[in-house]
């Protein structure tokens, strides 16, 4: 069976620095899932990734992997700045995946503040490309103490 082609014309990384899009590579196992985009603080931040070959599955679309990947770095960043940019571990997460992201679109989280409390914080995202919602996600992390 032959696995149509979707792909949709590549997304211009300069397009998105003018669109006010930052790179951000990471570290460690971030490095072979990204690189990341990011935009805002706080409240108003939006995580992007590019949606590239090594992405996908054998279907062509976003490896479900991939995607809870990219929802754990951008539910994250957003625990991040709700802890003041201290360093923080994933407790749990759930996904649900709606639909699927093809090679060449930019998939958007934009993570959402839900509770913190003392060393908690609760954290939500719709997961979309264009207007198409394509996972949700939720997860709460904790604060890592200071050695």
């Amino acid at each position: 069976m032959s696995v149509p082609d979707t792909r949709v014309e590549v997304i211009d990384p300069q397009a998105l620095e003018a669109a006010g899009w930052r790179s951000k590579a990471g570290q460690g196992f971030n490095v072979a899932v990204g690189p990341f985009w990011m935009r805002g603080r706080d409240a108003e931040r939006e995580v992007g990734l590019i949606v590239r070959e090594q992405h996908t599955n054998n279907a062509g679309r976003m490896h479900g992997g991939a995607l809870m990947t990219f929802a754990d770095i951008s539910l994250g960043s957003g625990a991040g700045d709700a802890l003041g940019h201290k360093y923080c571990v994933t407790a749990q997460m759930n996904v649900q995946f709606v639909s699927g992201a093809h090679v060449g679109e930019f998939v958007v989280c934009r993570p959402e503040l839900v509770r913190r409390s003392a060393q908690l914080v609760f954290m939500r995202g719709l997961i979309t490309v264009a207007d198409r919602a394509i996972a949700s996600a939720e997860g709460i992390w904790k604060e890592l103490q200071a050695k």
